[in-house]
């Protein structure tokens, strides 16, 4: 790769970086492209060089978004398979977490704008939906396969629906009751 085509993968890359957080932070319709390329530094036009259109912008920042958490346990040495449902829901289920709207789950902070999205944007949220299942379902603690998926779409379901409850709450002290139950539920259902 010459310098300038890996200077224009740099600039696409942190183009995605800045519209991965900021589409977790502000839903998918709450930041413009002028807006995104104001923040990277450069002009709206030079978008175009990038993308072809905003929704592929979207798509390929959602896809970056969705592969965030793997990444980050993966620069840390370990691999995401061998998280434990315990430490798994205790950091999910995190008032950090819950705080970093923008480096968090894009399932918790887009639920419904990613039931709204394009069908790239849909397929690659399926996809990767399915990914997480899979790899909750080896976490855990059933009789039987058909048993382990059964818990791992309820956790699943209640981690991020607990992460989006907690952060809607302007009540901290119930926030974090939210995260609390969850948790401990989460432990105990996925032990049993």
């Amino acid at each position: 790769m010459g310098h300038s085509q890996l200077e224009k993968q740099k600039t696409h890359d942190r183009i995605l970086e800045i519209a991965s957080k900021r589409l977790r932070e502000k839903g998918l319709e709450g930041i413009g492209v002028a807006d995104l390329m104001k923040e990277a530094g450069l002009t709206v036009g030079g978008f175009y060089k990038h993308f072809a259109s905003r929704d592929e912008m979207v798509a390929e920042a959602m896809k970056l978004a969705f592969g965030s958490w793997e990444a980050k346990v993966r620069s840390e040495g370990r691999a995401p398979a061998d998280i434990p449902i315990a430490e798994y829901s205790a950091n999910y289920l995190s008032e950090v977490h819950r705080d970093d709207v923008s480096g968090g789950c894009p399932f918790a902070a887009l639920t419904a704008d990613l039931a709204r999205s394009g069908e790239k944007c849909r397929s690659l949220a399926t996809e990767q939906l399915k990914t997480n299942l899979g790899n909750m379902t080896d976490r855990m603690s059933a009789a039987d396969e058909a048993e382990a998926r059964r818990k791992a779409i309820i956790v699943s379901c209640l981690m991020t629906g607990a992460l989006g409850l907690a952060r809607i709450a302007d009540d901290e002290k119930l926030s974090d009751e939210i995260l609390e139950t969850a948790r401990s539920f989460v432990n105990d259902f996925s032990a049993k």
